[in-house]
């Protein structure tokens, strides 16, 4: 059930108080973050669980307002009222706020995690949409080598077939959540982080089940780096969650991909199974010069496209490269890879028309509003994620 309450501005919300507030003080951080990197879940709370249209929703800012014990206020705001005329500074702004209720209360922070992928799961569900599964599937190891100087590759198989949660062979940015305590067998070598989320780069079907790739970049010391090479054939290897990526929006139009060394594996999944007439621009970050190799085998699937493109295209897709020499992260990197789209734009006529890309959480932040301004695009059209978050 979604309760509407509505309201104007500087007018106090009097039914909000039947519901609990929470003294919690990461609660402001959580919203904060959630309006930043989650902005595509929050409007498929609204499209599953109220009756706003499509253009109503296109043509409104929408937020997380609130987190109640009992469930999360979203704030829908006409973007004709968002922004007022400097004369009409003294008219009431008016916006519907939007109570959505969990399936259990909560009272801490912990439990808020829980009941959010709860509700997530509700609404793809009823979107008809790939979700989030807190489930557990098990790997074994058959090998392991490098496929450029920092990249790892996982040769896994899943041995017992699992009819009701299969691995998935036709999609691109598949992650799994790793254990990564499960292969702890020394308690001084206990890990400082606990799980780790690596993308499944492919998965095919054999005559002994499943196979798969699972690429780890190799960057210092770190927790999944250290996992990832230690791991033996025959060792298993646990996921706790699984998570499909957000690429439809790439199915037309011009797309420009952007890349680290954590996103590679989405990318060249990607071209794989490119559905497109149009092959994407590409643009690759890596620190080191020779990881830019990592596409160099990579053939992107070429069913959806024109004959003239595919017979006058040597490659079929451009790759940017963008070498830096240092940790690929912040807002200067954002800056640097905006800078690079614009000046090849300047001398070649593509209009871009979607973007996916994923990068560590401060560069993601701020390219995703530089590439917005730059190609002039719809939020929902410039999908760039936060991939892994500078310690």
């Amino acid at each position: 059930m979604t309760y509407s309450l509505s309201s104007a501005k500087n007018e106090p919300d009097i039914q909000s108080n039947v519901y609990t507030s929470l003294d919690i003080p990461e609660l402001a951080h959580t919203i904060a973050h959630i309006n930043e990197e989650h902005f595509d879940e929050l409007l498929g709370f609204l499209k599953a669980f109220t009756s706003l249209t499509t253009d109503e929703m296109d043509n409104a800012d929408i937020q997380l307002s609130d987190i109640y014990a009992e469930g999360v206020a979203l704030r829908v705001q006409p973007n004709n009222s968002a922004h007022p005329r400097a004369d009409d500074q003294n008219t009431a702004v008016q916006y519907h706020d939007f109570f959505i209720p969990f399936t259990a209360p909560i009272t801490q922070l912990s439990e808020l995690q829980t009941q959010y992928i709860l509700l997530k799961q509700r609404a793809d569900k009823k979107l008809g949409k790939k979700t989030i599964k807190l489930t557990e599937q098990k790997f074994i190891v058959q090998d392991s080598y490098q496929v450029s100087e920092n990249m790892l590759r996982l040769v896994l198989t899943a041995p017992e077939t699992n009819t009701s949660n299969p691995v998935p062979v036709n999609e691109a940015g598949y992650a799994y959540l790793f254990d990564l305590e499960h292969n702890v067998t020394d308690e001084h070598d206990r890990p400082s982080r606990s799980h780790c989320y690596y993308t499944l780069r492919k998965a095919w079907s054999t005559s002994d089940g499943m196979q798969a790739w699972v690429d780890v970049f190799l960057h210092g010391d770190t927790s999944g780096g250290n996992w990832a090479s230690s791991l033996q054939a025959g060792d298993s290897v646990i996921s706790k969650r699984e998570f499909p990526e957000k690429v439809e929006h790439l199915h037309e139009g011009q797309a420009l991909l952007v890349a680290d060394e954590t996103s590679m594996p989405t990318v060249a999944r990607l071209l794989e199974l490119w559905d497109n007439p149009l092959p994407p621009l590409i643009l690759c970050v890596t620190q080191d010069e020779k990881d830019q190799a990592y596409f160099d085998d990579v053939k992107i699937n070429t069913d959806n496209m024109s004959s003239d493109i595919e017979s006058n295209t040597d490659n079929k897709f451009i790759v940017l490269p963008l070498v830096t020499g240092q940790v690929n992260s912040g807002k200067e990197l954002a800056t640097l890879i905006d800078n690079t789209v614009g000046d090849y734009l300047a001398t070649h006529p593509l209009k871009i028309d979607k973007v996916w890309g994923a990068l560590e959480a401060d560069a993601a932040k701020s390219l995703r509003r530089l590439l917005k301004q730059r190609l002039t695009l719809e939020r929902a059209d410039a999908v760039v994620k936060v991939y892994w978050r500078q310690d």
